[in-house]
């Protein structure tokens, strides 16, 4: 069971986070308050999940909120749930590539798969130019996974107000009922020398499909029907 889980974390979890704990650095330099509610998410993962309870963190560039998302994610992973890890910017590329002649998957499957994964994480909310075509891919994904009540679990540099006039007031609005209100991180930059580097690379697409529920759409993550 112990390789198994080893595994798909190697398999699902970029590289330079697979080793991220509560006992190493720069976790361990991080505010302990913040910290404390990061390790009763993570005790608690498989029963936050199921109720459809995310955790999200703001705060300022390089304050470590992808590493902790990291750690959460891992521990989903720990816990065989499915996970899918994208920075916004990355994720909405791939929604724009559906409509190319040669996509691996239409606009519709690749929503559905992304709602269908237990634990969705998304990095850099807000890094991104607005438009109506944003905001309505993004209100899409939010809504349907608030709907069937699936976690997400975020990151992002702004405050509620800036995120609302980015993304949109419901979709914030939505963000705020699943996750609550973000865990602040302003400490210091901990991409100085030494610290880990806090941006997610690629996943395996395929992996961190495997074995999801099916969505409320019927279409099951793996590439079933």
């Amino acid at each position: 069971m112990a390789r198994k889980r080893a595994a798909a974390v190697a398999g699902r979890l970029p590289k330079r986070f697979r080793e991220v704990s509560f006992d190493r650095e720069p976790v361990v330099s991080m505010n302990p308050a913040v910290i404390r509610e990061v390790r009763a998410y993570v005790r608690a993962i498989e029963q936050r999940l199921d109720e459809g309870r995310g955790i999200w963190f703001a705060g300022k560039v390089g304050a470590g909120k992808t590493t902790l998302a990291m750690l959460v994610s891992k521990a989903a992973m720990e816990a065989d749930r499915t996970v899918a890890i994208y920075s916004l910017p990355r994720l909405l590329t791939l929604l724009r590539d559906t409509y190319g002649e040669d996509a691996r998957y239409s606009l519709s499957e690749l929503i559905d798969r992304l709602c269908a994964v237990d634990l969705l994480h998304i990095d850099d909310v807000g890094a991104e130019q607005s438009s109506p075509w944003v905001l309505e891919q993004l209100y899409t994904i939010v809504n349907t996974r608030y709907e069937d009540g699936k976690a997400m679990l975020l990151t992002t540099n702004l405050d509620r107000e800036q995120l609302e006039a980015q993304i949109g007031a419901r979709t914030v609005s939505r963000l705020y009922e699943m996750c609550g209100t973000p865990l602040p991180m302003f400490d210091g930059d901990h991409r100085m020398p030494g610290r880990y580097d806090d941006e997610p690379a690629p996943v395996d697409e395929d992996a961190m499909w495997e074995g999801a529920a099916p969505s409320r759409y019927g279409r099951r993550a793996a590439g079933g029907s």
